[in-house]
């Protein structure tokens, strides 16, 4: 009686399912720890910390200093236009004192034209040009020090890569047999790589900076020899 009993189809299911292997559920890769792998990345990340700092102090500095208000003030601007206006009654000794009163680049090379006033045109404008080129020169002395942040800690960061690698095949010499010498290496070029991203993540923003500041020296400093 019991052999010609109804098969339960859900009951052999159960069976079935039950004989079946439970397959190893994969590990969900776990994200990368900024902070950890910069310190991994040893002694030769210091010289490229100390380099992020110089630049983030000198592009601060520089995008202060280069403010229109700083280079080319509007109010001193403004009074050498009323002085100005009519041409034929200017008068040299307060304009003079107009620059004195407004320091800044703009006011230095005329200053140092009108300290001029008398002398032939062509020497005037010569003395106005070296004026702004020894200013120019001055602000952009600074930014220079960016373009050399910009150059060199893609070098130091690829130097901190090779030590790293050769670090790491020197160890997986010194392995036992029964350790893995492709983890090994893996682990260490891993670790080692970092110090490259970390100089090229210094200099991109260095680069793109220093050409900014060059750009917007340019710019100010062909308006003052305009104003000039």
């Amino acid at each position: 009686a019991q052999d010609n009993a109804p098969v339960d189809a859900a009951e052999i299911q159960r069976i079935m399912n039950e004989a079946a292997p439970i397959e190893p559920t994969p590990e969900t890769p776990t994200g990368i720890d900024m902070m950890s792998l910069m310190l991994s990345g040893g002694r030769f990340m210091i010289p490229i910390i100390i380099m992020s700092l110089v630049v983030v102090a000198l592009a601060v500095e520089r995008m202060l200093s280069l403010r229109r208000e700083k280079v080319i003030p509007e109010e001193f601007v403004q009074q050498l236009k009323e002085i100005a206006d009519p041409l034929e009654l200017f008068d040299p000794q307060s304009a003079f004192q107009v620059c004195a009163n407004h320091p800044s680049p703009a006011a230095s090379t005329i200053g140092a034209m009108l300290s001029r006033t008398g002398e032939p045109l062509g020497q005037i404008e010569t003395v106005g040009a070296e004026t702004v080129a020894r200013q120019a020169d001055r602000y952009a002395s600074p930014v220079r020090w960016l373009t050399l942040a910009a150059a060199a800690t893609p070098l130091m960061g690829l130097l901190g890569t090779v030590w790293g690698m050769i670090v790491a095949f020197h160890d997986s010499t010194a392995l036992s047999a029964d350790q893995s010498r492709s983890e090994q290496l893996s682990e260490g070029i891993y670790t080692a790589l970092v110090t490259t991203l970390a100089g090229l993540a210094v200099a991109i923003p260095a680069a793109i900076l220093a050409q900014y500041l060059e750009n917007r020296i340019a710019k100010l400093f062909s308006e003052i020899e305009q104003l000039a």
